[in-house]
């Protein structure tokens, strides 16, 4: 369990303001740290999380933790399905408006056209928040527990948005049709 102040001064950071994708990819610390995707409640309208306190026009959609935040997002979020949770799951929510396709690899991950599409959508749709945190696995695990990011299946509690999410997500790795023998 985290100290008062640790959670306070994260949850703050978390909570405010925005940044765009394009001006959170150069201000992104290599440091370690939890973030957050924000939203308008226009966006995923069925997914209501937590209203952003620097921005009430936001809603909380996903947190995660990385061990170098400027590569968990610019390399993994913002580029590969195959490497990124909310990337499968946007693209699982999304695939029967955006007819996003998707192939096997190693994994199913999308064809190169639609992670740029997706990849677009994101930039159009989403903005970002994080705080710099040494140890952001207990710090994630509790912030999660407080906010109740809906896109996070990992520990929230059964509801709704957690059963759409694994739908999403079985419909995303469906999509590919049965793995190719190796």
């Amino acid at each position: 369990m985290l100290d008062d102040a640790t959670m306070q001064r994260a949850t703050a950071n978390l909570l405010s303001a925005p940044q765009t994708l394009v001006s959170a990819a150069s201000a992104l610390p290599a440091a370690a740290g939890v973030y957050a995707w924000w939203a308008s409640p226009e966006v995923l309208p069925c997914f209501p999380g937590p209203v952003n306190t620097g921005d009430a026009g936001l809603r909380l959609l996903y947190m995660g933790k990385a061990g170098r935040l400027r590569t968990r997002v610019a390399s993994n979020h913002l580029r590969d399905s195959g490497r990124s949770t909310l990337r499968r799951t946007l693209a699982g929510l999304l695939m029967p408006a955006e007819t996003y396709r998707t192939i096997w690899t190693d994994r199913v991950v999308l064809i190169p056209d639609d992670e740029q599409r997706l990849t677009q959508w994101m930039h159009e749709h989403l903005t970002l928040t994080w705080t710099e945190h040494p140890h952001p696995v207990p710090l994630e695990k509790q912030l999660i527990s407080q906010l109740h990011p809906p896109l996070n299946v990992e520990g929230t509690e059964h509801g709704a948005s957690r059963d759409l999410v694994k739908q999403a997500r079985a419909f995303y790795y469906a999509s590919a049709g049965p793995r190719p023998d190796k």
